[in-house]
């Protein structure tokens, strides 16, 4: 249980990382406060595009706008005005009556008038501004009278950094350890007294405030989206019922003149406040930016309007307060999201399209069930669980890519970029099964590669091999070949697996010639690092083969299998060094002018019927790539090298002991002399005689016959298979000194 659920963990560990890392993130990017903005903006649609409330109707405001100001010819309007105002307004008799207009200093004539209204209204609520803004709004006293009659309310509005108003407030605390209640609690309670609704434990604890069934929770720094905010006095969470259209309201000019129903303010709050935009008393709130329409402040007696209703719809209706979770809630709001986002990518890597699909269907999961629960009065941080969203979802895809771009790195090693792209964005091409494809197989193996193995060390044979495969892999790349194994000192090479293409068989062949033509710089380099010489064989077949991912669940390789993939090794173990056997398959297929140095037919071991081989020395068309010709290098010996061989027969060696003599040496092969008949690409052991003094300690040496003369039976054309060093040398100074001679 312990190993499956460990493997389980590696196995998921990107997945792991990713909601770790971008749950820490986004908690830090959040406390640090960077997200506050984007939040409040969120809040703001979310109050945008919530269903209209209907109208409050206990709540009637009373607007001073430009055209009452205008008709009265003063601001602030005389205290015989206001008097006459308030006169009118008792006249209806609302249960409140709310003055949100500054009245600390006389504005005659009318003022004992003013007085006297003040005196006989119990109802009637002033207002005093107690808190310092940063704008140098310094605080200002409220009228005497109402003060002592303790019938004054605080008007303050707390502004958050944007400088909107999200907030209300309810007790003031002041600098003597008192509170002040503020305008709207103290409008709402004179409501709420007939309702037989009144304070809880307020008087007591200034921390706690429950009317009726509803409980006011104090704001907190950190609150919503909040980060450390001042949570000076008693604040809460505006949820704003709307705009001034949300109210009944009536202008100045229109009370004064009578032009209102008699009972329209009877049994209700009344508000007096300015609307006018030249007061300057108009707010940023989250109606600001409207949709469609001109950005407009909202005028401070709305605002105390909508704290007003929301008090009272609390306390009498169960209307909803804004919530919000706690900080670990909060938290783990976004670690849910992040293993949300990191699981969908992880689920979907290998389909980029389906990945950003389902991350904007997620996404708008988010959203739209952040502004649900906000309908319900829930505030829950939409930003920060989308940031953690998206945010681990491109963590994975980059750790995908990063995957991807070190398998691409990996396999490109053996594969060409085009091949490993498409084997990445296919996540088909990654199960198991197979299909059948024509598909060319080139087949290639260092000659004497065993010998070479004893004589050096393991980590030289390393290089060596390195040294070799490095400058194959370039030219397979080059041709567009997947190499589909690195047998040891062999290569398999797929030419139409898994992408196909018309010149399979042109490419192989082309790229077996320049593999051949390659070995010359490989030998440079070895001898430069005293490493032997190296050769290798190549086969080519072409054929119907099941090309896929062949293996178990646990471990599988793309690869192709099938007889035409027996033959081509098989064709490959005809060769010698420097030589190229093709089929007769691959030579039709390949339909190019190409240079055959020999023909042969075999009966090639598993292969029922007899193979028709063709020795490629060139191919032309666009590629025009040439071997050199073993004729061409062929030096003609002053004295014969006579020799003793055997015969090998598969892996055995015959006993028979046979004569014969070296009449010429070429680079990489000899002609040999012979009373013995031998057949073509038969394999010989053979031992220098010349020197008999040296005889016992010349090493073996291996060649395959390549060619019979056409002329003299008794004459073959050899090609070394293996040559230790001392016989290399040996035989290149034998070479080198006729070679002069000869000129």
């Amino acid at each position: 249980m312990r190993k499956k659920l460990a493997k389980k963990i590696w196995q998921w560990r990107a997945v792991l990382i990713a909601i770790s890392n971008t749950t820490v993130i986004v908690t830090l990017i959040r406390l640090m406060g960077l997200l506050q903005f984007l939040e409040f903006t969120a809040l703001d649609q979310f109050f945008l595009l919530r269903p209209r409330e209907t109208v409050d109707s206990r709540i009637v405001i009373v607007k001073i706008d430009e055209l009452d100001i205008n008709k009265q010819g003063q601001w602030p309007i005389s205290d015989a005005v206001l008097a006459r105002l308030l006169e009118k307004i008792k006249a209806q008799k609302p249960r409140a009556i709310g003055l949100d207009i500054y009245r600390n200093l006389p504005v005659n004539p009318g003022h004992k008038d003013l007085i006297n209204v003040f005196t006989s209204t119990p109802n009637l609520i002033g207002i005093q501004k107690v808190l310092k803004n940063d704008d140098d709004d310094f605080p200002i006293n409220p009228p005497s009278i109402l003060k002592n009659k303790q019938q004054v309310g605080g008007n303050d509005l707390p502004r958050d950094d944007d400088g909107k108003v999200r907030r209300g407030l309810l007790y003031l605390y002041l600098d003597n350890d008192d509170f002040l209640e503020s305008l709207a609690l103290k409008l709402a309670l004179l409501y709420l007294k007939p309702e037989g609704i009144t304070e809880e434990t307020a008087k007591t604890n200034p921390n706690y405030l429950q009317l009726g069934k509803g409980v006011f929770p104090r704001f907190e720094a950190n609150d919503g989206s909040y980060i450390r905010t001042t949570e000076g006095s008693y604040q809460l969470l505006l949820n704003y019922r709307g705009n001034i259209e949300t109210f009944p309201n009536i202008s100045l000019t229109e009370v004064l003149e009578n032009r209102i129903p008699p009972d329209l303010m009877r049994g209700k709050v009344v508000l007096i406040g300015s609307t006018a935009g030249s007061l300057k008393d108009l707010f940023y709130t989250p109606y600001t930016n409207e949709y469609f329409t001109t950005p407009k402040k909202m005028p401070g007696v709305v605002i105390h309007a909508n704290l007003i209703s929301q008090i009272l719809s609390t306390a009498l209706d169960n209307r909803p307060l804004i919530k919000s979770w706690s900080e670990p809630g909060e938290y783990l709001w976004i670690f849910v999201w992040s293993t949300i986002g990191a699981t969908v990518s992880w689920q979907l890597r290998h389909s980029n399209r389906l990945l950003a699909i389902s991350i904007i269907l997620t996404s708008g999961v988010l959203i739209s069930g952040c502004f649900l629960l906000f309908i319900f009065g829930w505030w829950i941080p939409v930003v920060p669980a989308l940031l953690a969203l998206v945010g681990s979802a491109i963590i994975i895809t980059q750790y995908v890519a990063s995957s991807a771009a070190n398998m691409q790195k990996t396999f490109g090693r053996y594969l060409t970029d085009e091949v490993v792209n498409n084997l990445l964005e296919s996540p088909a091409g990654l199960k198991l099964g197979g299909e059948r494809r024509k598909v060319t197989i080139l087949v290639s193996d260092l000659r004497g590669f065993s010998s070479i193995s004893e004589e050096f060390t393991p980590e030289e044979v390393v290089r060596i091999l390195n040294l070799y495969l490095e400058a194959m892999n370039d030219i397979i790349y080059e041709y567009k070949g997947t190499i589909n194994d690195f047998m040891g000192d062999g290569i398999l090479v797929m030419f139409g697996a898994p992408i196909s293409r018309e010149d399979d068989s042109q490419r192989a062949i082309a790229c077996a010639i320049a593999m051949q033509l390659a070995m010359k710089q490989v030998n440079q380099k070895n001898q430069e690092m005293n490493l032997p010489i190296l050769e290798m064989g190549i086969g080519i077949n072409t054929g119907e083969v099941i090309a896929g991912n062949i293996g178990s669940q646990k471990r599988a390789e793309y690869t192709v299998i099938g007889g035409h993939v027996n033959l081509a090794a098989r064709i490959e173990s005809y060769t010698v060094g420097g030589q190229i056997f093709i089929s007769e398959h691959s030579y039709k297929d390949a339909n190019i002018d190409l240079r055959i140095d020999s023909e042969l037919k075999v009966e090639a071991k598993g292969i029922k019927y007899p193979v028709n081989l063709y020795e490629v020395g060139g191919i032309g068309g666009e590629y025009q790539l040439f071997l050199p010709t073993e004729e061409d290098s062929m030096v003609s010996l002053s004295e014969e090298l006579f020799i003793e061989y055997m015969v090998v027969q598969g892996k055995h060696v015959d006993e028979e002991l046979f004569s014969g003599a070296l009449v010429g040496l070429s680079e990489h092969g000899a002609q040999l002399h012979s009373q013995h008949p031998l057949e073509r690409l038969s394999n010989i052991k053979l031992k220098l005689l010349t020197d008999t003094a040296l005889c016992d300690e010349d090493p073996d040496m291996y060649a395959k016959v390549v060619r019979k003369s056409t002329i003299d039976p008794n004459y073959f054309l050899i090609r070394f298979t293996t040559l230790p060093q001392k016989a290399i040398s040996r035989l290149n100074r034998i070479r080198e000194i006729n070679l002069q001679q000869n000129c």
